[in-house]
C-alpha cells in the first residue's frame, strides 16, 4: 500500500470578496474570463462563484475552487496571464480579496 503525503491531496480555495454592488456585473464579467483560463490548467477540478442574496452582505462574492493538489493551485495562480488579469481587476475595482486554502475535514452529503 502506498503512503500519500498531504501535499498530493485535493485542496479547496475559498476566496471572499468585499466589493461595491455597483461594480459586481463588470467584476463578474472579468472573472468569467479568468475562470476560462483556470479551467485549462492541470489539476483544476471545479469552481463556484457565489453572489450574496443581500446587497448589505459584507462579502458580495465568494469563490470556491477545487484543485487536485496545492501545487496545481500554486502553479495556476503563478501563471503570468492569470496574474495580469487579477492585477487589472484590482486596479479597476475597489475590491478586497481574502483567499485561503483548505482541505476537507468533515463531509456530509445526502
Amino acid at each position: 500500500m502506498s503512503q500519500h503525503s498531504r501535499d498530493d491531496k485535493p485542496v479547496t480555495l475559498i476566496n471572499v470578496f468585499e466589493i461595491a454592488t455597483a461594480d459586481l456585473e463588470a467584476f463578474v464579467a472579468q472573472w468569467e474570463k479568468r475562470a476560462a483560463l483556470m479551467r485549462t490548467k492541470p489539476g483544476f477540478r471545479s469552481f463556484h462563484l457565489y453572489r450574496a442574496v443581500s446587497s448589505d452582505a459584507r462579502f458580495q462574492l465568494i469563490n470556491v475552487a477545487q484543485w487536485a493538489t496545492e501545487q496545481d493551485l500554486h502553479a495556476a495562480t503563478s501563471d503570468d496571464q492569470f496574474r495580469a488579469s487579477a492585477q487589472a481587476s484590482s486596479a479597476q475595482f475597489d475590491v478586497s480579496a481574502h483567499p485561503a486554502v483548505y482541505r476537507t475535514e468533515i463531509a456530509a452529503t445526502v
